[in-house]
């Protein structure tokens, strides 16, 4: 059996042990479970191995950027292991619950946290009908108003529930006009269908008759909103990977409308196959629409490959569009503390609403 060089302290109860760019995850047992994680591509890119360090104890090493964010979990045949020497747990949103990582350079956002002396805006929550376009009868729609008297840009949110509660998306919002880094925006954060999310967000126009006909209306009677007649494409769509897709799919066929895309890790293949925002890229029209797109490096593998080929082909294709990688993985964590840049990017209080799209 191959034995680690690494030397663990007895005394140690604490894991992961970072140094430099050096990362030891540590088990202590007499029969240590698997490792899987963001730098694994989870149980499809396999199962790690640990080493023996010592009696009882067993560890792998690996080296991360200095600016990583890693989440990871010990594996028991088909059960998930917290590991007990890290006590930082957060949910992954399959029901389970992850340790992770931060590496020496990189930190949590402080833009989620409630400030002193910001003023805050108002939430409420409403039950629409979804007159069967979409699954269910009712569906939850979080509309957000911030603390302005001026007219504001929407923003629709798809997965709204966890941008509302994993994200704090309103807190970073608020945080930014605070510090002059964006302009106000309004929110309408629609909650998705767990057992219809991959239906309703692959590329799906009845999702979209249900935004124009039941969102859009709800948003503009609660919200102080721009007159989006007389400022076309003012508004804006983020998603996170079905929903980055989504946020996509809508800007492409609602370009009048959704000027502004935000799209995070977005699943734009499915089971190896183009979805249908390839053909509208490469065949339709030229779309009058401004993108930003982000995807971490330690992604699922599938995704990562899939921004890499969406990114150049919008480029040349003639569209406003920014790209960036990032070291984090799929998950909301990696999302939240990133998305500030797509939001200076579109929102950013350098850019007038006038000049913010491409003509």
């Amino acid at each position: 059996m191959k034995k680690s060089k690494t030397q663990v302290s007895k005394g140690s109860q604490q894991s992961p042990q970072i140094e430099g760019q050096r990362v030891t995850i540590i088990w202590k047992g007499s029969s240590p479970p698997q490792l899987v994680g963001d730098f694994t591509d989870w149980e499809r890119g396999g199962r790690i191995d640990l080493v023996r360090a010592g009696r009882n104890v067993w560890v792998h090493e690996m080296e991360l950027p200095d600016d990583a964010y890693m989440e990871y979990s010990f594996i028991d045949g088909d059960e998930r292991i917290p590991d007990p020497m890290n006590p930082n747990l957060t949910p992954d949103g399959f029901g389970h619950k992850n340790n992770y990582i931060y590496m020496h350079g990189a930190a949590p956002t402080d833009l989620t946290r409630r400030v002193p002396g910001v003023a805050y805006g108002t939430l409420k929550t409403f039950q629409v009908k979804t007159w069967k376009l979409i699954a269910g009868n009712l569906r939850r729609v979080h509309l957000y108003q911030p603390s302005t008297p001026q007219a504001c840009p929407l923003l629709v949110v798809w997965d709204g529930r966890e941008y509302l509660r994993r994200a704090r998306l309103p807190y970073i919002l608020d945080n930014l006009v605070h510090q002059k880094r964006i302009r106000p925006v309004a929110l309408a954060m629609v909650e998705n269908s767990q057992s219809g999310r991959m239906m309703e967000y692959s590329c799906s126009d009845s999702t979209l008759v249900f935004l124009q006909h039941i969102v859009l209306p709800l948003a503009q009677e609660e919200l102080n909103l721009v007159d989006i007649s007389n400022q076309p494409g003012a508004y804006g769509v983020l998603g996170a990977s079905m929903g980055g897709l989504m946020a996509l799919y809508t800007g492409l066929r609602l370009s009048h409308i959704f000027g502004h895309v935000l799209s995070q890790s977005g699943g734009f293949t499915l089971a190896e196959g183009e979805t249908v925002v390839y053909e509208l890229v490469r065949r339709g029209d030229l779309r009058a629409i401004k993108i930003w797109m982000n995807v971490g490096l330690y992604d699922f593998v599938s995704l990562l490959a899939a921004n890499r080929e969406m990114y150049p082909l919008l480029s040349s294709r003639g569209y406003d569009v920014s790209y960036r990688e990032y070291h984090g993985g799929h998950n909301y964590p990696s999302w939240r503390n990133d998305l500030w840049r797509g939001l200076e990017h579109h929102f950013g209080e350098r850019n007038s609403p006038e000049s913010d799209l491409p003509t």
